[in-house]
């Protein structure tokens, strides 16, 4: 972290060079597909092409210099502020979780103490006893604050996907019902509705299956002034025996602030869920399916790019005010003020990708990261479906780093023993996964890029992110957590957040080290032995419809 680097200067030059030639950059895109597509070609594969993904006409122009008060290069990831707003933190805020039961326990908690807001964004709410207990813990904490000598403006805001929640005849919507019919004033239940599943195709395509063509995918859990960012949903196997990751983010209003704007500005374009079960849109909204897809992505595209906007200047703001206070004001004016806040040695950078919006931050800022990893740098990356876009698998595959990509053997996919079609969704995984070995080992480059399965008794995997260690170093100075899966659902189709903490502090890199060792602990390598083995088969037709299906899980 002490060696300062500049960020994508490369990137950021060509793409001065390219002015009013979106054509020019569409084109790279379009060679970059066909050639991925031909391994003979990829064996051959040219840097330029690499550029393909980073040269699109809706990369984000940068529209203001990073700070002119700071020293150049605080840290060498300070241009992702340049796309979201940058929160710098003491990293005795930060918490990393490492089991379900932590998590479950720490939800609970939360709930009961807080005062002003519960905000609660996740794919969907189980309908079992444990999921039970979170609603009696929200319902209990409203009836508190209500009855209280000095009563609370408790406010409680959930947002669910509405395919998934709405999935059987007890559900999510069923679950919440209770505490919108008791405090109507109080809670707020939003289901997100894609625009992209309407009209015939909505009539024709049978429940479960409607949820392949587009999710609300994030999971954000926030209690007043605390966040817990996680991959887990609220569901009864994510607190008992499915592995995941979370960070809780405590006393840290600013961040909290923007993911309670983001739910807010997410649920203001979904449905809302009424007392009697019947679903409407807010006044002024356009319907999701039942109104101009155009006309609605615009107007979903400008609400939460607001939040993001607004949120990048206040912080700004605050930076200059708070760090900076003695270049902007009189030595009287500065002592009379008081002590400033300490430096922070860490920062919060949240990732926000809605490509139904044509909203795609952290599909850029991933690609970057990907392309900027620097010769004896490791990437461990984990996913619980392995499936990455084909630009994310050309840029590992051009990469110079070193990388350690953990995914979930058969046995821990959360799809294995399912019913119906559902259960061949595994042996899909594994084959996509045998297509990426083979493709690795053709390269030459199993020693550089190496995979490794998760396997734990009587448990799923669900795990997602990435750690960074820079060359040189045997701590993470960089990791990815939140709700992405990098692969084409999370890039294309569904609603995803997540955030990039760097941090400059020991403890919190060893908490992160830490994190990322018992993961790996529980894997064992893969070689071209691994697919021998005994279930590993994969049946003829799934290989033949992999390719056509593969885009939707």
């Amino acid at each position: 972290m002490a060696a300062p680097a500049a960020g994508p200067v490369f990137w950021r030059r060509l793409l001065g060079l390219l002015p009013g030639r979106p054509g020019l950059a569409a084109l790279l895109g379009r060679l970059s597909d066909r050639f991925g597509r031909n391994r003979e070609r990829r064996r051959r594969r040219s840097p330029w092409l690499l550029l393909a993904p980073l040269l699109s006409p809706t990369v984000p122009q940068v529209t203001s210099p990073p700070c002119c008060l700071c020293p150049e290069g605080v840290h060498r990831f300070q241009w992702i502020r340049n796309l979201v707003p940058e929160f710098g933190v003491s990293s005795s805020h930060v918490r990393v979780l490492s089991s379900p039961a932590e998590f479950f326990e720490l939800l609970k908690g939360q709930i009961k103490i807080a005062k002003r807001r519960v905000v609660m964004a996740s794919l969907y709410l189980g309908t079992g006893p444990l999921e039970q207990e979170l609603v009696d813990c929200l319902e209990s904490t409203l009836e508190k604050s209500l009855q209280s000598k000095f009563p609370s403006d408790l406010q409680v805001s959930i947002l669910l996907d509405f395919t998934r929640g709405s999935r059987g005849r007890k559900n999510s919507r069923t679950m919440l019902l209770p505490l919108l019919q008791r405090f109507p004033e109080h809670v707020r239940v939003s289901l997100f509705h894609t625009p992209n599943l309407r009209g015939l195709l909505r009539l024709l395509i049978p429940e479960r299956f409607n949820e392949t063509i587009g999710l609300q995918h994030i999971k954000v859990y926030l209690f007043d002034n605390n966040v817990i960012l996680s991959g887990a949903n609220l569901s009864d196997s994510y607190f008992t025996n499915r592995q995941d990751r979370y960070v809780f983010l405590q006393d840290c209003a600013e961040i909290a602030d923007f993911f309670t704007e983001l739910v807010d500005a997410v649920g203001d374009v979904s449905l809302q869920l009424q007392g009697d079960d019947t679903v409407d849109v807010m006044d002024g909204m356009v319907h999701p399916y039942k109104g101009d897809r155009a006309a609605y992505c615009r107007a979903a595209n400008k609400r939460v790019m607001d939040v993001i906007h607004s949120a990048r200047a206040r912080q700004q703001m605050l930076h200059a005010q708070t760090f900076h206070r003695d270049s902007l004001l009189s030595q009287e004016e500065a002592a009379a003020a008081g002590d400033r806040r300490p430096a922070p040695d860490t920062w919060i950078y949240p990732l926000i990708q809605m490509k139904p919006f044509e909203i795609q931050i952290d599909e850029i800022v991933t690609e970057t990261l990907l392309t900027e990893t620097e010769r004896g740098a490791k990437v461990f990356l984990t996913t619980g479906y392995f499936n990455l876009t084909q630009a994310y698998m050309d840029l590992v595959l051009g990469s110079r780093a070193e990388y350690q990509i953990l995914l979930a053997s058969p046995e821990v996919n959360g799809f294995f023993g399912a019913k119906g079609v559902a259960g061949a969704i595994p042996a899909a995984y594994v084959h996509i996964e045998r297509q990426f070995y083979s493709e690795v080992c053709s390269l030459g480059q199993q020693d550089r890029v190496q995979l490794q399965e998760y396997w734990r008794r009587g448990w799923t995997f669900h795990a997602k992110g990435l750690w960074l260690y820079l060359a040189g170093s045997s701590l993470p100075c960089l990791t990815l957590i939140g709700s992405p899966n990098f692969g084409y659902r999370s890039v294309h189709r569904d609603l995803e957040a997540q955030i990039a903490i760097v941090t400059e502090s020991r403890a919190l890199q060893q908490q992160l080290h830490q994190e990322q060792e018992q993961l790996y602990l529980r894997s064992g390598a893969v070689s071209s032995a691994t697919f021998e083995q005994p279930g590993r088969q994969v049946k003829l037709w799934v290989k033949m419809v992999t390719p056509l299906i593969k885009n939707f899980f």
